[in-house]
């Protein structure tokens, strides 16, 4: 990965002000340029696991829902086509990271649960995001609770956006 980012520094919010992108948006290439570098370095990292982010993502619901998930919830969840998601579920079952349990009489819906080989490598996968987190800069905690609260509005205006334009019908 080195070699294909060498040489290449990323463009400032002030470069984009320059060139006359103003109101807000090279803040909004910002953010998404740091979303983008978090991806790459996460998919590095969970590669070497055998894991990828989703997958990680999908264990990690898995572990914290007090019931068994349904693919739709974690389509959801995951901002997903209900497609999308049962692809990559398929796969995680074929990888021994989860197991699903058919509708029958009385339960209407396809639960999924975690098996042992998936909770090995959850942990495994945390950990080796607890790295990016040591990455990131350290922010006080004003600050990290209000980056918090815009990060939290920017993600419910763009899902009811999402839901109002109806460009993920699935969700």
């Amino acid at each position: 990965m080195r070699n294909l980012l060498q040489g290449q520094y990323p463009l400032s919010a002030a470069f984009f002000r320059f060139t006359g992108l103003e109101d807000g948006l090279g803040d909004l290439v910002l953010l998404r340029q740091a979303s983008i570098a978090m991806q790459r370095l996460a998919e590095e990292k969970t590669g070497k696991m055998g894991l990828t982010p989703e997958k990680l993502a999908v264990l990690w619901m898995c572990k914290n829902s007090k019931r068994p998930l349904t693919p739709a919830q974690i389509a959801r969840v995951a901002f997903r086509e209900n497609q999308t998601v049962a692809g990559l579920l398929n796969r995680m079952e074929k990888e021994g990271f989860l197991k699903r349990t058919p509708k029958r009489k009385g339960q209407p819906y396809t639960a999924i649960s975690m098996t042992g080989k998936g909770e090995d490598s959850l942990e495994r996968g945390l950990s080796s995001f607890k790295e990016l987190i040591d990455l990131l800069p350290r922010f006080s905690e004003s600050t990290l609770a209000e980056l918090d609260a815009v990060l939290r509005k920017a993600t419910q205006t763009m899902h009811t956006e999402l839901i109002e334009t109806h460009l993920s019908p699935s969700w």
